[in-house]
């Protein structure tokens, strides 16, 4: 499961410096020649990856000769650091690949450049995007966009559709279904489980949690931005998921315990994220997964991005080159081949690359058939914790952080606790790490 960008804590720890960093001096860029470089700092290391990269870097080049696009390859693993190291010698790159959490922090340190954010997206096409992508950049109050996506994940129930079909059940359409699956393939005596299900005190407990909760309306925060864990939808949630957890495998379950279940056939569903599907595809599976979203009073998809933003403090001939350059990434041929990186893991965020013929005609879309469109199509109901009526709470980050959502899953589930106390701990513990 790739995870990039995937848990707010560096973020939150590393929030601090930033808001030290001078932004008027961010953007690092030069001329040569009568041409203007500007930098483009991005997380695609691995050779294969650089080298799309790069094809779309020199194709801007070509169409726009008076701009030369200098790359800043960083590992994932000491991403979020860099930025803050550049950010903090005013050498930040005009151009910044960031994930949706991570882009909140630098929005609050006033490093992005909303307006020319906002340009841009307009420039591609609104309209053409998943809203549910665009969700996930909204800045907290709702009216401007922190980024512009460029790819994405969900996550999801995966199903195998001969096993259900082998005992009468269709895809899972709601959280009765889904548990009634569950029953009826556990076989513990045997070592059979109905359900691969993340229970570990760690952030894939939480994620999965979530699209639980979100699906029965129960959120972190209310309308106001006021902590409003401990409610009856909040409750039911945690009781459902503890009931589910009787059918899946003893012990703190992660990603490695629940993809392995859902491969080698221990369980014939499983939480996790898109980037099952590679694994799917190698063994020759791919006519025979299924993805359903948990439902109950609405579906809740949890799901993340990857967007290219804009610093700020640019100068002006800077700051028109970024959004030319960010403007050239966002249209639907370049996104297609950016997406394409991952084929299969990572999800197109805009209509007009689930249209295009080379994402139609790539082998491993192509063997999911009708799923790969289905799929990407739940960006549509994208929710997550934090955010609120359009608002994108930055503190969801110190909940994150606190672990206090994973600690009580995994109090619940694995440790049999009572729902109602550790709903009452968690609750306090949420509010004590947000009035931080």
């Amino acid at each position: 499961m790739r995870l990039k960008h995937f848990v707010l804590a560096l973020a939150l720890a590393v929030s601090a410096l930033l808001a030290g960093c001078n932004a008027g001096s961010s953007g690092n860029s030069s001329k040569d020649g009568g041409k203007l470089t500007i930098e483009f700092m991005h997380s695609s290391v691995e050779q294969e990856r650089l080298a799309v990269i790069t094809k779309l870097v020199k194709k801007f080049e070509n169409e726009n000769p008076t701009i030369k696009v200098k790359q800043v390859p960083v590992e994932e693993d000491s991403y979020n650091t860099k930025i803050v190291t550049l950010a903090n010698s005013g050498k930040l790159p005009a151009v910044v690949e960031v994930g949706a959490d991570y882009a909140k922090v630098m929005n609050k340190d006033q490093l992005i450049d909303l307006e020319s954010v906002g340009r841009v997206l307009e420039k591609a096409g609104k309209d053409d995007f998943y809203e549910g992508a665009l969700r996930l950049l909204n800045t907290e109050d709702g009216n401007s966009y922190t980024g512009v996506p460029v790819s994405g994940w969900v996550q999801g129930i995966w199903y195998n559709k001969e096993a259900l079909s082998s005992k009468g059940f269709d895809e899972p359409e709601s959280w009765d279904e889904v548990l009634t699956i569950a029953e009826a393939f556990t076989d513990k005596a045997n070592k059979k489980f109905g359900i691969a299900l993340p229970t570990v005190e760690g952030g894939f407990s939480e994620q999965s949690f979530s699209q639980f909760a979100l699906s029965n309306n129960a959120n972190v925060f209310d309308g106001k931005g006021e902590v409003a864990f401990n409610s009856k939808e909040m409750e039911e949630a945690l009781e459902y998921y503890k009931k589910l957890s009787a059918y899946t495998m003893p012990g703190s379950n992660d990603t490695t315990e629940v993809k392995d279940a859902f491969m080698n056939g221990t369980a014939p569903m499983a939480i996790y994220s898109t980037y099952i599907l590679p694994s799917v595809y190698a063994e020759g599976l791919s006519d025979k997964i299924g993805y359903a979203i948990p439902t109950e009073k609405t579906k809740a998809v949890y799901g993340t991005v990857s967007a290219l933003t804009i610093t700020s403090g640019l100068e002006e001939e800077e700051k028109e080159a970024a959004e030319k350059f960010t403007a050239f990434m966002a249209e639907p041929e370049n996104m297609t081949s950016w997406v394409l990186m991952s084929p299969g893991g990572a999800q197109p965020v805009n209509k007009k690359v689930t249209d295009n013929s080379d994402y139609r005609n790539n082998e491993v879309i192509k063997a999911f058939g009708d799923l790969s469109t289905e799929i990407a199509a739940s960006f549509e109901d994208i929710q997550v914790f934090g955010l609120v009526d359009g608002k994108n709470y930055l503190k969801m980050g110190n909940v994150t952080s606190s672990g206090a959502i994973p600690t009580l899953v995994n109090a619940i589930t694995v440790g049999n606790k009572d729902v109602k106390t550790q709903l009452k701990q968690a609750d306090k513990a949420i509010k004590d790490a947000t009035d931080k």
